[in-house]
């Protein structure tokens, strides 16, 4: 029953409409599944919410809201990961206020984190679940917030409570961006806003045309977890199966097993869960996978590297995973968070380009059997909205092959940052000299990347790119290097920054080793040796530091990204001089 296509739906403008037309149309098919592992061994719990039950909920939810704060007063969702964190969300919408998708207080390694976020958004009202509630309580204890318990609100309270609609350009939700970069700051996202990124999105991944099942296991409170495996089957009526987090990390099979459980499924996943997947699935868990009818698989990390995509591949090949579903994506939370992708079926576009011209901001065919090449894969074309590459400096568009800063309008970038006007105006209202046709502002991601044959490649980040004697040098580059250099390095857990010395910036790695052994077993000179060497060949630089530092002492954001700039603030701190070595 739920393989069949769902009926066309008008046109509408906001999430809550669309809950009321599903709700409508089709109430008994089902809308969200929460596949709960209560046990290391446990293959699955299923708990499902159809159209018309997620319909009464939400209404049930909002009439409480409205007894609890004022139109427009911030909601601060504190849930776990499961149907009761989509219900809350979309209840805060419906009653014509503002979500803020968070997290309980006891994710660890975000306390810190979740009291500035908190502090900066003052909502009114947390909304938690009864397994969270006493940790919630305790972390609130002192403020004015009230405290509502989604899963202990009656059906009841729906009553004869009827929703108005509210107003698409009206401020839907703050998503806080993950902070890899800076202080985490609240990007205002309209009704408008996360209806048109769904779209976009579905249109880029093949919805228009079959009928998709959204699997996910990203966090709600992400903005790439919340449009895809929230708002998008929302506004197209697609079944939308979810996972905790947790779970995938524990097992990362599960997720694969839902994949193949659920037809023309599309998901996504940071590079590590990729490559976390074709190291850690064993040969007996992937004897029962099927992945066949898997449709797309959307890597959205910074830069997207084609060996990441062949490794999972070739680890999943035998199971029936078509070479085509991997899609290179490129998003950020200013702009929802979809800005440009790769399409299913398409073989991933590869660019081998010249490193020495890269750094100097061209993007140069190299020859295949370069060694010192950087590899990228392309990200594909926009969907509905309009990207530029542009000189940060001089605000001038750059031609195709030229590196710059990625600007991109549409409408599903946000209206500015909470509470931040001159921040906002600098981001989100940038203007390109020359251009006598400027048609508003242009959103400046901070972002650098180039366009090669139609398609957006990402080359890296604005604020973290590292320059050595007028040089430029991407971190992401000297890290990929540096964790192939030893097979003690942890993959996708160090991070490179330039810090200040005498004669200029110096460069410094911070790397976990891997958890398979421990410090005292390491031989940390050869370390050392061999990511000096392999980093001065390729990229010609000399390294000022590598510091070897056990699992886990790494920061990283709220999405799972490795956080340089506090990396490097550790670093500066001296906080690494103890338990580390050199």
């Amino acid at each position: 029953m739920d393989s069949r296509r769902p009926p066309l739906a008008p046109a509408y403008r906001t999430l809550p409409e669309y809950v009321r037309h599903w709700a409508g149309t089709t109430p008994d098919r089902r809308a969200f599944t929460f596949v709960d592992h209560p046990t290391p061994n446990s293959r699955g719990v299923h708990r499902t919410l159809t159209w018309r039950r997620l319909d009464l909920r939400v209404r049930a939810l909002a009439a409480r809201l409205t007894m609890e704060a004022e139109p427009g007063a911030r909601v601060a969702l504190l849930c776990p990961q499961g149907t009761e964190y989509v219900t809350a969300f979309l209840s805060v919408l419906t009653a014509g206020l503002v979500a803020v998708p968070l997290y309980p207080p006891g994710l660890p390694g975000h306390g810190d984190r979740l009291s500035a976020v908190l502090g900066d958004a003052c909502p009114a009202v947390v909304v938690t679940t009864s397994g969270a509630a006493g940790e919630v309580r305790e972390f609130c204890a002192g403020t004015p917030v009230r405290i509502v318990v989604a899963d202990e609100v009656p059906d009841a309270a729906a009553g004869d409570w009827r929703p108005g609609t509210p107003d698409a350009a009206g401020l839907a939700y703050l998503q806080y961006t993950s902070g890899s970069t800076r202080t985490p700051a609240g990007v205002e996202i309209t009704h408008g806003n996360v209806v048109a990124n769904a779209r976009q999105a579905l249109t880029a991944y093949g919805a228009d045309e079959h009928p998709l099942t959204c699997v996910g296991w990203l966090p709600l409170y992400h903005d790439m977890g919340l449009v895809l495996s929230v708002a998008a089957p929302v506004e197209r009526g697609l079944l939308s199966v979810l996972m905790d987090p947790v779970s995938f990390l524990h097992e990362p099979a599960r997720w694969l097993r839902l994949l193949g459980a659920h037809p023309r499924a599309v998901s996504a996943a940071p590079n590590f869960a990729y490559d976390y997947c074709a190291s850690a699935v064993t040969d007996a868990q992937k004897a029962g996978l099927r992945l066949g009818g898997v449709f797309a698989l959307i890597n959205g990390s910074e830069p997207v590297r084609p060996a990441t995509a062949d490794r999972f591949n070739a680890a999943f090949a035998a199971q029936g995973l078509a070479p085509g579903t991997h899609c290179p994506s490129y998003g950020l939370a200013e702009g929802t968070v979809f800005v440009s992708a790769a399409r299913p079926g398409e073989p991933l576009r590869r660019f081998t380009l010249d490193r020495d011209a890269l750094a100097a901001g061209k993007a140069l065919p190299a020859p295949a059997d370069d060694a010192t090449a950087v590899r990228l894969a392309g990200c594909g074309v926009p969907a509905g909205q309009r990207v530029r590459i542009a000189d940060p400096v001089s605000r001038t568009a750059l031609p195709e092959g030229e590196v710059g800063e990625i600007w991109v309008q549409g409408p599903n970038v946000g209206r500015g940052y909470w509470n931040q006007e001159e921040q906002t105006r600098r981001v989100f209202g940038a203007v390109l000299a020359g251009d006598p046709a400027a048609e508003g502002g242009w959103l400046r991601t901070g972002d650098l990347g180039t366009v090669l044959d139609g398609q957006l490649i990402v080359t890296g980040r604005l604020k973290d790119l590292i320059v050595v004697d007028g040089r430029n040098h991407y971190p992401q580059d000297v890290e990929a290097t540096a964790q192939e250099a030893h097979p003690v390095v942890r993959r996708d857990r160090l991070a490179a920054f330039g810090v200040p010395g005498p004669d200029g910036e110096r460069v410094v790695v911070v790397a976990e080793h891997v958890r398979t052994t421990s410090l005292a077993g390491i031989d940390v000179p050869d370390l050392v040796r061999a990511v000096r060497a392999a980093v001065s060949a390729r990229h010609g630089l000399r390294l000022a530091d590598v510091v070897l530092v056990p699992p886990g002492a790494v920061p990283r954001t709220s999405s799972g990204k490795v956080s340089r700039a506090l990396t490097r603030a550790r670093y500066l701190e001296g906080v690494y001089t103890a338990g580390s070595t050199r």
